[in-house]
């Protein structure tokens, strides 16, 4: 017997599983609903916290460490280094958050709809019974977002948001700022103890010298758990796009029905053709081609 999942899929496929008659079409949207914002209490508080968190880590960082260093340089250096990392960071948190992952039209499944896609023998259209719409393939359904998401990876709580098409450079550039500040973060930790040690420890600070080791060593523990944790999830999203599988696909074990590309296509096809600078920029949106993103199985 096949999977649960794959069981769902096969319902799927019968004709009279569509019942176009029971979908009204979805309303016109309106210009409330132009940005992107899932109103969901754990993610917004996730996505709070994660905004927080970066403000400490910048509080400590300029009034702990380098406002207090006797290097100009050194401070000037580190500072904007670490402030424009930080600014990529949110930025790219921001735009995580509040871009479309890539949802599927609400209630399209109609039978208005399903007659103007000509579908040819043999073809088939899959539907979603809790949203009403008709899914591409690899589309899936987020039971937060309450939409089906086109090339859903996951749905993640810190950007308050599901990891989909159209977002997921985004995600991508956040795990890597955020553990690229981390970086940074432990590595003038180690700095500052170290001169601390060796000079007075109430004229390496403006603060207490119990204030100041507490601050460090939290500082310390938020840098290195971010940095664990981001480093994994860049990977896991790298990895991802290289070999052309979502994160949900891989869960599932689903059969692979899209065309193979190389991995340095797969890339361009998440971060924009052609490679540019602004793959790194969380201002600039991919060019994801005119690819039909409706996609059926002969």
């Amino acid at each position: 017997m096949g999977s649960p999942a794959h069981r769902c899929r096969d319902i799927e496929r019968q004709a009279g599983y569509l019942q176009p008659e029971h979908c009204v079409p979805p309303p016109p949207r309106t210009h409330s609903e132009t940005m992107w914002f899932i109103r969901d209490g754990c993610g917004i508080v996730c996505g709070v916290i994660t905004w927080l968190l970066v403000f400490y880590a910048e509080f400590v960082v300029i009034f702990v460490m380098l406002l207090p260093s006797k290097s100009l340089a050194y401070s000037l250096i580190n500072g904007a280094l670490f402030n424009g990392l930080a600014f990529l960071a949110l930025a790219s948190h921001f735009r995580a958050m509040c871009t479309d992952p890539g949802a599927v039209p609400k209630g399209n499944a109609t039978k208005e709809f399903i007659e103007s896609l000509q579908l040819k023998p043999g073809q088939v259209v899959y539907k979603c019974p809790k949203c009403c719409s008709i899914k591409p393939d690899r589309a899936h359904h987020c039971s937060v977002c309450k939409r089906c998401i086109r090339k859903m990876d996951h749905h993640c709580p810190w950007v308050n948001n599901c990891v989909g098409e159209n977002n997921q450079k985004y995600f991508v550039l956040f795990t890597m700022y955020i553990a690229l500040i981390s970086l940074h973060a432990l590595v003038m930790v180690v700095f500052h103890f170290l001169f601390c040690l060796e000079e007075d420890w109430t004229k390496c600070s403006t603060f207490s010298p119990p204030a100041t080791v507490i601050l460090l060593i939290l500082l310390c523990f938020e840098g290195l758990l971010f940095l664990i944790f981001t480093s994994v999830m860049f990977g896991t999203q790298v990895h991802s796009i290289c070999t052309d599988e979502t994160g949900i696909e891989q869960l599932k074990k689903e059969e692979r029905r899209w065309a193979k590309k190389t991995k340095w296509m797969n890339m361009k096809v998440v971060f924009g053709h052609p490679f540019s600078i602004a793959w790194l920029s969380p201002f600039s949106s991919p060019d994801h081609g005119k690819a039909d993103p409706y996609q059926y199985v002969v």
